[in-house]
């Protein structure tokens, strides 16, 4: 029988890390990017011994100084958060899910703390060699704390290097190299940095474009612009390439993710991409509704993005739901059959090994072992639980994508100007920057919301439902903690900006 679920308790659960998680991506892409721009400046000011190009580093360390402090208190929330609203998860995966945060914290923000002081305090204190290599040290470190967060969420995207112990009903470790090293690992590391390298460079560019328009600073926005505009467009190149090698590992391992993000409901050879579309919001698995309202396709094109081969078959949500015989998918529907059958005979062989009765534990252990790989799908009470929720799956894909897309363009574009010396003629140009910087925030919150709500009803894919993973407390706690933080992390963000726009109207310290 399966055990009643407060929903309302897991709700309240995932929107409140949820609200942590974005706003704390406000603040870790722009330290990600911006590490590596003033290390940049200051191995150019150390090439050139120039000091416009020290006050310049010393200016935007300045705003990455305001942006990492208080990005570090919604880090430490967020982390918390897995022991007071999901202790079951905990519980379960806190072995493989708890080293790589050990050694972000033992690791990279040691790393980071060493030589942080050096970079801001250290001018005519150290050598320029020795702070120059303080500043790339930094620009690694906060990197490295990105990498072991996002080695820990691809294991849940795609759970590797690991076994489940019946004993325990928890999951353990059995090769760290396969979890480091897993393919979803390294395209969430180079996909969630690469879209940070890109922020940043759009919001150098738009203090920059802003200087240009109110004629401040001008040989300092200028040179900014030029480093910005190069590091940016190589990262929106990556981008886009780490951006494809995401949705090839979500065709493999994802397929409802990927079904969900191209609002794919029977599946199709020759699967065409939606390039512009309106959910139908009535649709359900199994109707007979029409998918879209308005769609805009590329024929084709699906099939060879997620299987690497024109005309192949990608399967839609119906076929994940309810199987397709003919190209042997098993569906969610006989999936959670299997995994009630896991559950069952794993309740057996606990109860039995409890008894001392070696012989049934013996016999429910061998049957668990047949549909252990079920087992999450035995918490689910109905395979329509099995889809997540399309309509804000696929907008914010298309949105993301969208935005990506254009970013090229833009980086291009102030390239292109800053090569012919004529960035101060393209007015134009300038709000454009602006608004991109904006829609880089945005199309990486995006990416966010496609990559955790895509793959509901799941805490670790196919494993553990978050309706499992959650904490048995009142709902009433997790209520008053959401609004809570909701104040905590909106009074921050505005203190950031102020303090942000009130060192933007200073500018750096102009050299005579």
């Amino acid at each position: 029988m399966l055990e009643q679920v407060d929903l309302s308790l897991v709700n309240w659960a995932r929107a409140q890390f949820a609200l942590t998680a974005m706003y704390h991506w406000l603040f870790v892409p722009l330290t990600l990017g911006l590490t590596f721009l003033c290390a940049f400046f200051e191995t150019i000011y150390v090439k050139t011994g120039s000091e416009e190009w020290k006050e310049l580093t010393k200016f935007w360390m300045k705003l990455f100084g305001i942006n990492f402090a208080i990005g570090v208190a919604t880090g430490i929330i967020l982390e918390f958060e897995f022991g007071t609203n999901w202790a079951n998860y905990s519980w379960m995966v806190g072995d493989i899910f708890g080293a790589p945060l050990a050694i972000e914290g033992i690791v990279a923000f040691f790393l980071e703390a060493t030589f942080f002081a050096v970079m801001f305090f250290g001018w005519n204190r150290v050598s320029k060699g020795f702070h120059l290599f303080s500043t790339w040290m930094v620009a690694i470190g906060s990197n490295l704390s990105a990498l072991w967060i996002l080695v820990a969420n691809g294991w849940m995207q795609f759970p590797t290097g690991m076994a489940f112990n019946p004993d325990t009903a928890r999951f353990e470790m059995k090769s760290f190299f396969d979890l480091v090293f897993s393919p979803y690992a390294i395209s969430k590391f180079t996909h969630a940095t690469t879209s940070g390298f890109a922020l940043s460079s759009f919001f150098v560019i738009a203090v920059s474009s802003y200087y240009l328009a109110k004629r401040r600073h001008v040989l300092m926005a200028k040179r900014s612009i030029a480093v910005a505009s190069i590091f940016g467009l190589i990262a929106s190149l990556m981008l886009a390439f780490t951006g494809d090698e995401a949705a090839f590992l979500d065709a493999k391992h994802q397929p409802m993710k990927l079904a969900a993000m191209e609002g794919l409901w029977d599946g199709k050879t020759n699967a065409p991409i939606v390039a512009l579309g309106i959910i139908n919001g009535m649709k359900e698995p199994g109707d007979y509704h029409e998918p879209f309202i308005y769609e805009v396709k590329i024929p084709g094109l699906l099939s060879l993005l997620a299987n690497r081969e024109a005309g192949s078959f990608v399967p839609g949500i119906n076929d994940l739901i309810f199987g397709n015989k003919e190209r042997s998918i098993v569906g969610a529907k006989e999936k959670i059959e299997k995994g009630r059958l896991a559950v069952k005979y794993l309740g057996e062989y606990k109860s039995a090994r409890k008894a001392g009765d070696i012989k049934a534990a013996s016999t429910a252990l061998e049957e668990f072992n047949k549909y252990k790989k079920y087992l999450g799908y035995g918490h689910l009470k109905s395979e329509k639980e099995a889809v997540p929720p399309v309509p804000i799956t696929f907008y914010s894909f298309h949105m993301m994508a969208a935005v990506g897309s254009a970013m090229i363009l833009v980086f291009i574009l102030y390239l292109f100007f800053t090569a012919r010396g004529t960035m101060e003629e393209n007015t134009w140009l300038y709000p454009i920057g602006i608004i991109f910087f904006i829609l880089a925030y945005a199309a990486g919150e995006a990416g966010w919301v496609v990559a955790e709500v895509g793959r509901q009803p799941w805490a670790i894919q196919d494993l553990l439902p978050v309706s499992v993973a959650r904490t048995d407390i009142a709902p009433v706690n997790v209520k008053l903690t959401f609004f809570m933080f909701l104040v905590t992390f909106t009074l921050l963000l505005i203190a950031e900006v102020r303090i942000m726009l009130k060192q933007i109207q200073i500018g750096p310290k102009e050299v005579d």
